[in-house]
């Protein structure tokens, strides 16, 4: 078990997220998976989540992350979700056309947390099995 520290707390945060492509598209591809992952790892630097596993298929994406205690997963869905979509219409302004409502991720997403039953081998075994 991994404890950090901040100026408040003592804590071990850890989400597995998982959240599809709009109309589970497969989109995440080539030139567009290399900066989604990239994008990815920059906006988790920014906020200071660490990456423990990251895998982005072409339909969906599963990102196992360290989290300090003042990001809710919904925070941290929203951030990461709103910060990608705008970069990658940015980046590929063609995407638009396959995602004609204008948003590029689905609505929902999964969360769930190491511990009890789940280990975060578990976790990471999972992630790395779903790997193109």
């Amino acid at each position: 078990m991994k404890i950090k520290r901040s100026a408040h707390a003592v804590y071990n945060i850890e989400y597995h997220f998982v959240w599809i492509a709009k109309y589970r598209k497969s989109i995440l591809v080539r030139s567009v998976k290399a900066y989604t992952e990239y994008l990815i790892h920059r906006i988790c630097v920014e906020y200071g989540l660490t990456i423990i596993e990251l895998e982005v298929s072409m339909d969906h994406i599963h990102l196992f992350v360290e989290s300090p205690p003042k990001y809710s997963p919904a925070e941290i869905m929203n951030f990461l979700k709103s910060i990608s979509a705008r970069e990658l219409f940015k980046k590929f302004p063609a995407l638009r056309k396959k995602l004609w409502a204008g948003e590029f991720w689905g609505d929902g997403y999964f969360v769930g947390t190491s511990g009890d039953n789940v280990t975060t081998d578990s976790i990471k075994e999972y992630i790395q099995r779903h790997r193109s």
